[in-house]
């Protein structure tokens, strides 16, 4: 069980190993002398660089500046650090804004928080100092980022999403390059 917290981080990225079809995303947190490596779903990653930009549209918009444009980042296009090994997969993802740093908040979980075990009330049972209620309970990695960065990370996420099968244009499923089945089309293969 570890709680890693990345304030500030170096490089926050989204990347993925495996071929299109076939790929595993994983978030990548490096602060120069840590890194750590989750396994998250495609789905999370698209949701999450969406909120992302949602949030930095509504809260951050004079501070974040596109990357690659001038007096913006520069724009991130290398590999995940390998060699790696995954750390551990993500359950539960959640994003806040930080009023006071104006920093936005990443929390990636390997449960959902409020799953966690609560203190037993029984007087027989196991002591309060035994029973861990901590929301850090299990495996957590907490990333920190400016707006700059945040757009940044968005904007690779939603390139790598992108990059894999295209979509079928009639039902929007994936592609394979010997087709689908497609439901829209009664089962014809497309």
């Amino acid at each position: 069980m570890t709680f890693q917290d990345f304030d500030p981080v170096t490089r926050f990225v989204a990347g993925t190993v495996g071929p299109a079809g076939n790929r595993t995303f994983y978030l990548q947190a490096t602060d120069g002398r840590r890194v750590v490596t989750v396994a998250v779903e495609k789905q999370q990653v698209s949701i999450l660089a969406d909120r992302i930009n949602d949030v930095l549209d509504q809260l951050a918009p004079a501070a974040a500046i596109e990357p690659g444009t001038p007096g913006g980042p520069p724009e991130d296009t290398e590999p995940l650090e390998t060699p790696f090994e995954e750390d551990w997969r993500v359950q539960t993802l959640s994003l806040a804004w930080d009023e006071e740093q104006q920093r936005l908040v990443i929390e990636c979980h390997d449960h959902d928080p409020d799953d966690l075990p609560a203190a037993d009330p029984d007087p027989e049972g196991p002591a309060p100092e035994e029973v861990d209620v901590s929301p850090f309970a299990r495996n957590s990695l907490r990333v920190s980022l400016d707006p700059a960065q945040a757009r940044a990370f968005a904007r690779r996420s939603m390139t790598i999403v992108r990059a894999g099968r295209p979509p079928c244009p009639f039902c929007g499923g994936p592609l394979d390059p010997t087709g689908h089945i497609c439901p829209r089309a009664n089962g014809y293969r497309r």
